[in-house]
């Protein structure tokens, strides 16, 4: 079960990194967010399935120049192969090395086998050992059941997704014979009606092939390569529209305002909001239910709890263009995205600093004590709120904000927040290592310890536990 566990881990992982590193070379390349996988979730699981390649026929080799060439080529083979299946089954490509010197026979680059080589190496010399790591922060059969069940999403998503791209086909296909009637007068319809039906094949998407059209503009179709294009043309025309009705559209670059779209600018001040706005819900929540005055916050200066800012960065990403969705829809999975972030972030903080600032484990339906069911479900409610009425006006009003000023305006904050958490970080550390006995050891952490004192922190941070003083009593 734990040689399972492993290569389902590193599948996962792997998957999802690299999804993550296309994402941020197509947000740098294009300017903008995408998901630029062929599934829907946030994972390519052909990185994932090389990777539990590699790691099955090199994980215990210690010669490094045959994993470079070896693992080089067994990739290669594979990228090849799997690309010309894939035309050869859906008669589409995903993208033409044809004009790029050295390629092999369209599919693939010259470079890309050395490219292979070198992540294998890494991989193997590094990469491996972090995930058995990762592995071994769990129980076999909790991890078992994370990455199983992830697992499960990525085939069935990866289902439905070729299902989608066979309906592509089939409409592209009447759309040629429709296009093939209209141009030798075979049919008893009259021209403007074959125009029309033309018309409604092309304008009839789904968000797989809007998703499709956006994450591989370079894709072609082998057998319909007119009848793609005018579909292709037609879903960029729906979408900047759709577009309109959730935030205005503006062609003009030198028109734009500041932050415009969602732009790293615009999620930045999401970020910056909503991290002051959580500090403003969590004091009046407890003044509400407990009864009292806390002043929760996060970070030692300033009101800031970062939780909140993410999470609706977060929930922004995930649910942006899923607007027009059932609210049952967004409120789930506005659910399930917060519950998760607000997991990791508890995780996040005992791993860096040994102390957790909330612990749900009295509560029915828990996640290690991290998050709960009752706190997903308020987050589902934030979620649902935010997308429908909250973010739209929000967007307006950060655009509103002068470029220039702008500009200089988020440096400054990015600053301020940036060493505002590095000093959080190591006030909440030098806090923990005081329960536990430990002195500083640097001048850093004297200046930390004469700063940032124990009542101040308790004032701060009034349910802060010490998962290391904790274990030590035990």
């Amino acid at each position: 079960m734990e040689l399972i566990t492993l290569l389902l881990t590193i599948f996962v992982v792997v998957s999802f990194i690299g999804w993550f590193v296309r994402w941020l070379l197509a947000v740098i390349k294009r300017k903008k967010l995408m998901n630029p996988g062929f599934i829907n979730l946030p994972f390519i699981p052909v990185y994932g399935i090389a990777a539990v390649i590699v790691y099955l026929a090199f994980s215990r080799s210690t010669n490094m120049y045959m994993t470079f060439f070896g693992a080089g080529l067994m990739l290669t083979i594979l990228h090849y192969l799997s690309s010309m299946l894939f035309e050869r089954i859906f008669r589409y490509k995903w993208k033409d090395y044809s004009k790029k010197p050295l390629n092999i026979n369209g599919y693939m680059s010259a470079w890309e086998p050395f490219l292979y080589g070198g992540v294998s190496m890494i991989m193997v010399a590094y990469g491996f050992d972090l995930i058995k790591m990762l592995c071994g922060l769990l129980p076999t059969w909790v991890m078992l059941i994370i990455v199983g069940s992830i697992t499960a999403l990525i085939i069935l998503d990866s289902f439905v997704t070729v299902i989608m791209l066979i309906r592509l086909s089939k409409n592209l296909k009447k759309m040629k014979n429709i296009s093939s009637l209209l141009n030798n007068n075979l049919s008893d319809k009259s021209d403007e009606e074959l125009a029309e039906e033309y018309e409604r094949r092309a304008l009839k998407s789904t968000h797989f092939r809007r998703r499709l059209v956006n994450a591989f503009p370079n894709m072609q179709s082998a057998n319909y390569e007119k009848q793609f294009a005018d579909l292709k043309a037609k879903i960029i025309k729906i979408r900047a529209k759709n577009n309109e009705t959730y935030e205005n559209r503006i062609e003009d670059p030198d028109a734009r305002p500041f932050a415009y779209g969602l732009s790293l600018t615009k999620l930045f001040w999401l970020f910056f909001l909503g991290s002051v706005a959580g500090t403003f819900i969590e004091t009046i929540f407890a003044l509400v239910v407990d009864g009292k005055l806390e002043i929760r916050t996060a970070f030692v200066v300033g009101p800031f709890i970062p939780v909140y800012g993410g999470g609706a960065v977060a929930i922004t990403l995930c649910l942006y263009k899923l607007y027009k969705t059932n609210d049952l829809i967004i409120y789930i999975a506005s659910a399930i995205i917060g519950a998760t972030f607000e997991y990791f972030c508890s995780y996040f903080q005992e791993m860096t600093s040994g102390t957790v600032s909330w612990d749900y484990s009295d509560q029915p339906f828990n996640i290690d004590g991290r998050t709960s069911l009752m706190y997903a479900l308020m987050w589902g409610v934030l979620g649902l709120a935010w997308l429908r009425y909250i973010y739209p006006p929000i967007s307006r009003l950060i655009e509103k904000i002068p470029k220039n000023k702008g500009r200089v305006l988020t440096i400054i904050l990015v600053i301020v927040i940036s060493i505002d958490g590095a000093i959080s970080i190591g006030a909440i550390y030098r806090k923990a290592q005081r329960d536990v006995g430990n002195p500083p050891m640097t001048i850093v952490g004297e200046w930390l310890d004469n700063t940032f004192k124990d009542d101040y922190m308790e004032f701060l941070y009034p349910h802060m536990q010490t998962t290391a003083l904790d274990k030590k009593d035990k």
